[in-house]
This record gives structure tokens, C-alpha cells and sequence, in this order.
């Protein structure tokens, strides 16, 4: 199973990069946050998936660095920098700095949900706590920067293009929206599954005491 969950991730970063999306992003916000949602909330916890529990889980040798509440923090500071307009225009208009922003964005993204995901049977209920506080917290920044950008009254990044079926405003609220749904959703999710397994693996351990 870790070898599919790993294989399809894979398989969705490769339509993310190597698809029409990064020609699509130099003119389109909302092509851009597409992109940056196949990378971070659906390719990184597959391929974090692909990992946990296994020989190149990093968890049980590493578990100080890949600590679930660390990583989100990273994350929040990554995306919230590279989503600044200076930065984010920078990124659209040269492609080393495109290339650094996706391989932080992987990265990052990997970092979290491995540190979540990760440990195998050494998982203790704390990790999983703390794995939950994580990926809500990321929820909530992604929905917050995703409503910001859903709602403001004027474009906040410049277009190199010129798109004639949306202009810039609306782009940007697709955007912003795109990111509301897919990374809130995403993250919200996989707190909820570990919220769940957290209360059975309670309710089997009192079951044994008993």
C-alpha cells in the first residue's frame, strides 16, 4: 500500500510541474495556486503516506527535527514569504527562483506531513496530539490567506500576460479560493483522521485495562 500511496503522489507532482500549469502560472494567479495545491496538500501527504512506517521513514531515528508543530510553522513562513507580491513576481518572471519556490513549497510540505504521518508503531498519543495541532493550525493559516486573497477589493500581484476571459481581480479570487477549499480542506481532513484513530487507539488501550 506504501508503494502505491508513494507511486500516485508522485505521479500527481509530475502533472503539477511537468503540465500546461507552469506555463499557465506566469499569466494566471489561479493557475499558480493550483499548482501549489497539488504540491502541498495532495502530492505531499501521499508521498509522506509512501514513507510512514517504513525503511525511509524518518521519524523513529530523527524525531526531534520532524516534530509535527516545528514543521508547521516552517510551513506557515514559507508560503505566507512566497506568496508576498515582490517574491511572488519574482517567481513568475525567472525560473530559478520558480524552481526554489516549488522545491521549498515540496519540501516544506514533505517535512510537515512526514513528521505527522511518520513513527510506525512508536507513535506515542502525544505525537499524534501534537500531529493534529499541526495540521489544523496549517488548516487555519491556508484558510486565512486563502479568504484574504478570495476578498480583496483589488489584484495584489501583476500579470507578465494578458488574459482576456478574466481579469486580474477575478483571477485572484479564483486563487484565493482554490487555496480556501483545497488547503483548508486538505489539512482539516488529515487532523480529523488522526483525531480519529487518537480516540480509538484511546478507547482500545482502556478496553485492555479493563
Amino acid at each position: 500500500m506504501r508503494r502505491w500511496f508513494f507511486t500516485f503522489g508522485s505521479v500527481v507532482l509530475a502533472a503539477a510541474w511537468l503540465g500546461p500549469l507552469p506555463m499557465l502560472a506566469r499569466d494566471t494567479f489561479s493557475a499558480h495556486m493550483s499548482m501549489h495545491m497539488l504540491v502541498v496538500a495532495v502530492a505531499a501527504p501521499l508521498l509522506a503516506l509512501g514513507i510512514a512506517g517504513g525503511r525511509f521513514d524518518p521519524v523513529p531515528s530523527r524525531p526531534r527535527l520532524f516534530a509535527p508543530i516545528p514543521a508547521s510553522f516552517l510551513e506557515l513562513v514559507i508560503v505566507w514569504v512566497w506568496h508576498a507580491p515582490a517574491l511572488h513576481h519574482a517567481a513568475r518572471s525567472h525560473i530559478l527562483v520558480f524552481c526554489a519556490e516549488q522545491a521549498t513549497f515540496l519540501a516544506s510540505g514533505v517535512w510537515l506531513w512526514a513528521s505527522v504521518l511518520g513513527g510506525g508503531a512508536s507513535r506515542t498519543p502525544n505525537r499524534t496530539g501534537a500531529g493534529i495541532v499541526a495540521l489544523l493550525l496549517t488548516s487555519m493559516h491556508m484558510t486565512l490567506l486563502g479568504a484574504l486573497l478570495a476578498l480583496s477589493p483589488r489584484p495584489l500581484y501583476s500579470h507578465l500576460g494578458v488574459m482576456t476571459s478574466i481579469t486580474p481581480i477575478d483571477d485572484q479570487h479564483l486563487g484565493g479560493a482554490i487555496m480556501l477549499v483545497a488547503g483548508g480542506a486538505s489539512y482539516l481532513l488529515g487532523g480529523l483522521c488522526l483525531t480519529v484513530g487518537l480516540l480509538r487507539g484511546t478507547a482500545r488501550t482502556s478496553m485492555e485495562r479493563t
